[in-house]
């Protein structure tokens, strides 16, 4: 079986990469996590979030394109969204 080795990709980089991130409607949600990507692509821009309310109005979902530059900066996005009390997916 040919498997893909761990440090190999399917992502070219550098690349415009979306990232669903899904939370409890909260005022400051969709700042926190705006400030939180901003850590790892300081050049996103802030006006290109998306945002979804759930049906019932109790969940939020936002979509971040962020510039995709390494799997590292990836990674360690996704564990700091993932990781923060206000975030319910990250996908």
């Amino acid at each position: 079986m040919n498997e893909i080795p761990f440090e190999d990709s399917l992502i070219e980089y550098p690349s415009d990469f979306p990232i669903k991130v899904m939370g409890k409607v909260h005022p400051e949600f969709a700042q926190t996590m705006t400030d939180l990507v901003l850590q790892f692509d300081p050049g996103f821009d802030p006006a290109t979030v998306e945002m979804r309310p759930s049906s019932a109005g109790n969940y939020i979902g936002l979509t971040f394109v962020v510039r995709a530059t390494s799997r590292e900066q990836l990674d360690n996005l996704y564990r700091a969204l993932h990781g923060h009390d206000m975030v319910s997916m990250v996908l």
